[in-house]
């Protein structure tokens, strides 16, 4: 055969010497010269071919996942062509037994095919035949003992099998597998040795890296071209160079392996530490290194914790004796603090009584004085007298609150009350101030704002008194509005936000937050101009933190001030709507208001709106009789008009007689607005007829007159703004006091009403007079000499045990502390009021304690119907005012009753913490279907025991309880035994 390939072609008439020698040296040449195991395949096929003649030879590989040979490597001779055949075998894969392949893989052994066209199991004769192939043998490659690969060649000649051929193969396969398992192992050797993040390297007896893997550069910087060329020393610290040198010296001796640590510089001049395993091979030293870096980072860190934890043991060591001495000091500072505390509050006791005394003095004897005939310049005299006196009683009660709350002894109530109302009685109080200035005071309500709410009114009525005074005393022109509105809301809670914005002077940005400091001004001037102390808002901003609120402020010079501050409150479940009585029919109702102040119109609009009322507003009189008149003529009159009495032009006075002189409006009804200034006065006798209403309007009282116009009732319970009830009977009263002057100013009060009044100087007297001579009611001084007023009535309680009897102490203090009011009930008192005194709280706290008392004046009994203190009609009313279901409540109750106070005291026995709370709950919600008073009261304040975990103080709680339940049934019954007749 001629050339091929560049190669001579296999003669046949070689030799069969010849042709092994061929074969073998063409195969190992082939292997040897290859780079790598996918190059030395395909030229160990060609080399085979060549060697022996044969056209075609390919590689088929075990897929040992799958159980099958895939063709992996091919070749042919360059000037032939059998694609159609490569093409079919790439594309087959062949399970063991199946086709040449598959044969010689499950037989282990040559196999020989004179014609494949002939042989039945041969699934490529097809494509063999086009390509004009016929003799075929293949035989195994073994590679650790099982055969990895197949090897088969193809000739266009038909060739008998030859067995020393087929032996010659198998040898080399053999030769073939030996060499592809060095090879795969020699490249697999290489492979980790490139990929190893580990630094490896071949040293030579000179100290040059013959080879290093590329974890050096990646580690170092340095390239593979520098680390061969430069003696490896040359990177080493110099201070490791002598550990370096130990080491190679060992591993001259022989010794297999070495381990020992040094620094290597980097590219950027940095050094890395490196844990070195050295073992050498003759000449050569075959190393492996990691980087231990941050280790010995973490190692130094280590033992400079263990040096500074060893200095801070010697330090504990020394300051061991001065934390004893530390711990003796702090126990001394505690104990002086705490009589501190203790001197604070007695002080602040004792300043609030010696404050208080001469002020009732003051107080007390120009309310008098007023009461009597004096002439015009005498009564502004002493009006003048008695302004003074309340402000520096409003003075004290800041000072007194601002201790309070900074020794956190202020605490709030929770008690139920109308948002409407409370915001309207404070605005009430400094409405003349806002119409003296000629101010425009308004609030305004959301009507998504609920109104019985559960909170302290009294601390939010405090708050928006300074704030509102506050606006009022910075405006000189232009308006005060109120806004109240919901912040966020759930189903038992509401947080409500309230603006009060002002067109006064404003407060630079820079001293906003400032004014919220104790006795701070945003400007010193404005305290000669305008007085005050600058305790008001530190005040209010404390009691809106103790309200779960925040307080903040936006104002621009000039341009006016706004404050905002929210609180957090509860829902009142159980509260009546704020709407119109049923029974009148207001619906549709159209009502015309006339008010030349924007912002009051839109609050009245809105009010007329929640109540389901038609309103129109206009700016002034001529638009309203313009309004009046096509009303009447479209056929859809006005039935009401709320008219604003002080206005521009023709003003609420002359609209109104002019509406009067129209005989079509003669008797349309009409509510007046007025100011509480001297100018609305002067005119209010022109039009005394007309119903007038003081801005800024409350929303109840809006409400009630409109009803009142139009023939209904109020739509608010009694219950809902508690009055007290006024002493009509002639009363024997027991004054015990010893300041002169005091006993002046209760005497006036209490002789003005009727009643007859004796009076001591102390204690011990008046224990005398309580045991010989009978009274109905006692006004007990706290603090008396030889004897105090606690004391005395704790020795009239104890001489009371021994009879029915029980005479009404009311004690009167000049102390204002926490705790005072609950510590005077606690000794056996009745009622509490403050001084100095006042005549209407005097005369409540009377009315109070003796209501259900028979007289010991008169000496006449009162009829059953006052011996309790239930509220028949509101509790009638919330039962529909059925009189058969409130007795079958009252049974249920006096039955249910006795049973639920063994269940809690169980519960207090126990020491079951949510037994007391959920017992407690239980009665409170059953109590309060008729009082909200004491045993209300008790049963709250146990469920707060119980959920708080105080046994000590549940146990106390449940003796109240028993004895206020106990006695709300006796109540109960008498109401029954009434309820029957």
């Amino acid at each position: 055969m001629g050339e091929v390939g560049g190669k001579p072609a296999a003669d046949p008439k070689r030799t069969w010497a010849d042709r092994q020698l061929t074969v073998l040296y063409e195969t190992a040449h082939a292997l040897a010269s290859a780079a790598t195991l996918a190059e030395a395949l395909p030229r160990t096929l060609g080399a085979v071919c060549e060697a022996l003649g044969w056209e075609y030879g390919a590689l088929w590989k075990v897929d040992r996942a799958a159980n099958v040979l895939r063709c992996v490597a091919t070749w042919s001779m360059p000037s032939l062509s059998f694609h159609m055949f490569v093409e079919a075998s790439r594309g087959m894969s062949f399970a063991p037994g199946v086709g040449l392949p598959g044969r010689v893989w499950a037989t282990g052994e040559p196999a020989w095919i004179a014609d494949v066209l002939q042989d039945a199991n041969f699934p490529r004769a097809k494509m063999a035949a086009r390509d004009g192939l016929h003799a075929a043998f293949g035989f195994p490659i073994v590679t650790d003992g099982k055969i990895s690969s197949v090897m088969e060649f193809f000739s266009r000649q038909f060739r008998p099998p030859d067995s020393e051929l087929l032996e010659l193969l198998g040898a080399i396969g053999g030769q073939i597998g030996l060499f592809m398992g060095q090879r795969q192992a020699q490249e697999q050797l290489s492979q980790f040795f490139t990929l190893s993040r580990d630094l490896f390297c071949i040293a030579n007896a000179e100290g040059r890296f013959i080879r290093v893997n590329p974890a050096w550069t990646d580690l170092l910087g340095h390239s593979e071209q520098d680390l061969l060329t430069v003696p490896y020393i040359d990177f080493i610290h110099p201070d490791d160079h002598a550990a370096t040198e130990i080491a190679a010296a060992q591993l001259a001796t022989g010794q297999p392996i070495v381990s020992f640590e040094n620094r290597y510089r980097a590219r950027d001049g940095s050094y890395r530490w490196l844990l070195w395993t050295v073992a050498p091979k003759g000449p050569l030293l075959f190393g492996a290194a990691r980087d231990i870096t941050e280790t010995k980072a973490k190692q130094q860190q280590l033992e400079r914790y263990a040096r500074e934890l060893e200095l801070a043991q010697r330090v504990e060591i020394d300051n061991a004796a001065r934390l004893t001495q530390l711990v003796r000091e702090l126990e001394i500072a505690k104990a002086r603090a705490e009589e501190a505390t203790a001197a604070k509050g007695q002080f602040l006791a004792n300043m609030s009584h010696e404050i208080r005394t001469p002020m009732n003095a003051v107080i007390g004897l120009t309310d008098l004085v007023l009461k009597t005939s004096l002439t015009p310049h005498q009564e502004e005299l002493v009006g003048s007298v008695k302004e003074a006196a309340d402000s520096l009683l409003s003075l004290v009660n800041d000072i007194l609150d601002f201790s309070k709350i900074e020794a956190r002894k202020l605490e709030l109530e929770a008690v139920a009350f109308s948002l409407r109302d409370t915001v309207g009685d404070a605005l009430r109080i400094v409405a003349p101030r806002a119409h003296e200035k000629s101010l425009e005071l308004a609030c305004r309500i959301r009507p998504d704002v609920p109104d019985m709410l559960i909170g302290d009114p009294g601390r939010l009525r405090q708050v928006l008194l300074n704030l509102v005074g506050n606006a009022i005393k910075f405006t000189e022109e232009g308006e005060v509005v109120v806004t109240a509105e919901v912040a966020e809301h759930t189903r038992d809670d509401v947080r409500v936000h309230f603006l009060v914005k002002d067109t006064g002077i404003g407060i630079p940005s820079e001293q906003q937050w400032k004014i919220f400091g104790a006795f701070v001004q945003a400007d010193g001037s404005t305290t000669r101009r305008y007085g005050g102390t600058g305790l008001g808002l530190a005040i209010s901003s404390q009691l809106v933190e103790l309200m779960g609120g925040r307080i903040w402020i936006d104002s621009e010079v000039g341009a006016g001030s706004n404050f905002h501050f929210t609180i957090a409150l509860k829902r009142e479940m159980r509260a009546p709507a704020l709407a119109p009585d049923a029974s009148v029919d207001l619906h549709d109702l159209r009502v015309l208001v006339v008010d030349d102040n924007a912002t009051n119109r839109r609050i009245l609009d809105e009010m007329l709106e929640a109540w389901r009322l038609r309103g129109t507003s206009v700016a002034g009189a001529a638009a309203a009789l313009e309004l009046l008149v096509s009303a009447a003529d479209a056929g859809d009159p006005f039935g009401l008009v709320i008219v604003d009495a002080l206005m521009p032009g023709m003003d609420g006075f002359a609209l109104v007689h002019t509406i009067r002189q129209n005989t079509r409006f003669a008797d349309l009804p009409v509510i007046m607005l007025t100011s509480a200034g001297p100018w609305a006065g002067q005119h209010r006798h022109d039009h005394a007829a007309v119903p007038s209403l003081t801005k800024p309007v409350k929303h109840s009282d809006l409400l009630d007159m409109i009803l009142t116009i139009g023939g209904g009732a109020s739509p608010r319970r009694t219950a809902d703004r508690p009055v007290a009830p006024p002493v009509l009977r002639p009363l024997r009263v027991l004054l015990a006091e010893d300041n002169a002057v005091n006993q002046k100013v209760a005497t006036g009060i209490i002789a003005d009403q009727g009643h007859q009044i004796m009076v001591v100087n102390n204690g011990r007297e008046a224990v005398a007079a309580v045991t010989h001579e009978g009274f109905d009611v006692v006004l007990m001084d706290v603090q008396m000499p030889v004897m105090s007023g606690v004391e005395a009535t704790g020795a009239i309680r104890e001489a009371e045990r021994q009879t029915s009897r029980h005479v009404p102490i009311v004690a009167m203090t000049a102390h204002a502390m926490k705790g005072d009011r609950e510590r005077f009930l606690a000794a056996g008192m009745d009622d509490y009021v403050s001084k100095p005194l006042r005549a209407e709280e005097v005369l409540a706290a009377i009315a109070r304690a003796t209501r259900g008392q028979p007289s010991v004046a008169q000496q006449r009994p009162q009829p059953l119907a006052a011996s309790h203190e239930l509220d028949v009609p509101s509790i009638l009313a919330g039962l529909g005012g059925n009189r058969d279901l409130l007795r079958e409540v009252i049974d249920v109750f006096l039955k249910d009753a006795p049973v639920r106070l063994t269940e809690t005291r169980t519960a207090v026995d126990n020491r079951d913490a949510a037994a007391i709370a959920s017992q407690a709950h239980a009665l409170k919600s059953m109590v309060g279907l008729f009082t909200t008073a004491e045993a209300f009261a008790s049963a709250r304040e146990l469920e707060a025991r119980g959920k708080q975990g105080d046994f000590t103080a549940s146990v106390e709680a449940m003796s109240a309880l028993v004895s206020a339940v106990e006695a709300l049934m006796e109540q109960l019954r008498e109401l029954q035994t009434e309820l029957q007749t």
